[in-house]
């Protein structure tokens, strides 16, 4: 299954056709080629293996973060849980 990451515009270099994004404090470029509509720094798209695909409505974007950040929190627990009856 493929997730689109929702993540917010730094910038946008248009002799590359690229754009910095941020999603969940880390920033990295993103190919425009997908992309029909213009975004604009600050807007909310969607990310899928490194191309922008679409723009997302604010909102969206940060509830999606939010559970995405619970989920990565949830692991993160899962992880670190011991199961008492496990034994090496």
């Amino acid at each position: 299954m493929c997730l689109a990451i929702p993540s917010q515009v730094i910038s946008i270099d248009k002799s590359k056709n690229t754009a910095i994004v941020e999603t969940l404090g880390v920033q990295r470029e993103a190919s425009l080629d997908l992309m029909q509509d213009e975004i604009k720094i600050g807007e909310y798209v969607l990310l899928h293996i490194g191309y922008i695909m679409s723009k997302i409505d604010k909102e969206d974007a940060l509830e999606s973060l939010k559970l995405y950040q619970q989920m990565i929190e949830n692991m993160e627990d899962e992880e670190e849980y011991v199961d008492p009856l496990y034994k090496k």
